[in-house]
This record gives structure tokens, C-alpha cells and sequence, in this order.
């Protein structure tokens, strides 16, 4: 197995609920270690800019207008196969077809206030990671 570093967004639904550090315990408990951490409310720019690759897609300029609505936290994650680890503690993006005890079935409101990111892949993970943080800003 591989250690690898993903990236993590806690969305502005779970900031504005104080729920960081409930999710922050889940990946924790998961063994994966936060390496990198910050809290910022990202500009309409930033936010197209990160998520362009859903530009064509209609529920773009919603995704967009929440992610600009409140602060969000975004993190490096580290671990043996961070990102597939990340991914399945997110739990299904549809809240209701999350499975019990993921991230989304206990935090997220809906399938737009779907509480977190995580990258879906170490190449994008690269990608996302130096999108937010600087190399030194990463401590692990």
C-alpha cells in the first residue's frame, strides 16, 4: 500500500454548522493525518477556476454560488491510499445513498450541501493540493 496525500474541502453547509472538527475526528479515527489545514472563503474566481471541469455542466453555477456562501476548510490529507480512503469515509455524494456512518450520511443536508471534496484521484489530488497550498505550508 501507498502512503498518499489527497485534498479535503469541509463546505461552507458543515463550516456554518461548527462540524470541522467532528469530521476532522472521522478522517483521524481513519488514520489518515492532517498535514496541511486552513480555513479561507474563496472568491467567485477561485472557486470557477477549481471546479472548471464542471463548467459545461447546469449545476455549475449553483456549485459555485455555494461554495462562495460561507467559509470552507480546506486540507491535505495523508495516508496509505489517502484518496480511495477519503473517498469511501465521504460516503456517496446523494446523501441518501450514502452509506451509514460516512461523513455525508451524518453531516450533509443534501446532495448540493453535501458537506465535503475529496479528490478522486492521486494525479488530481497533486493537482487540487498545489491549487491551495504551497509546499512548505504541507507539514507531514
Amino acid at each position: 500500500m501507498a502512503v498518499e496525500r489527497t485534498l479535503s474541502i469541509i463546505k461552507p453547509d458543515a463550516t456554518n454548522r461548527n462540524l470541522t472538527g467532528a469530521i476532522n475526528a472521522k478522517f483521524e479515527a481513519a488514520g489518515l493525518r492532517i498535514v496541511a489545514q486552513k480555513r479561507i472563503w474563496m472568491s467567485r474566481a477561485h472557486a470557477k477556476e477549481f471546479y472548471k471541469v464542471h463548467a459545461h455542466r447546469p449545476f455549475f453555477n449553483d456549485l459555485v454560488d455555494f461554495m462562495v456562501s460561507g467559509p470552507v476548510v480546506v486540507q491535505v490529507l495523508e495516508g496509505e491510499n489517502a484518496v480511495a480512503k477519503n473517498r469511501e469515509l465521504m460516503g456517496a455524494t446523494d446523501p441518501k445513498k450514502a452509506a451509514s456512518g460516512t461523513i455525508r450520511a451524518m453531516f450533509a443536508e443534501s446532495i448540493e450541501a453535501n458537506s465535503v471534496h475529496g479528490s478522486d484521484s492521486p494525479e488530481n489530488a497533486a493537482i487540487e493540493i498545489a491549487y491551495f497550498f504551497a509546499g512548505y505550508e504541507i507539514v507531514g
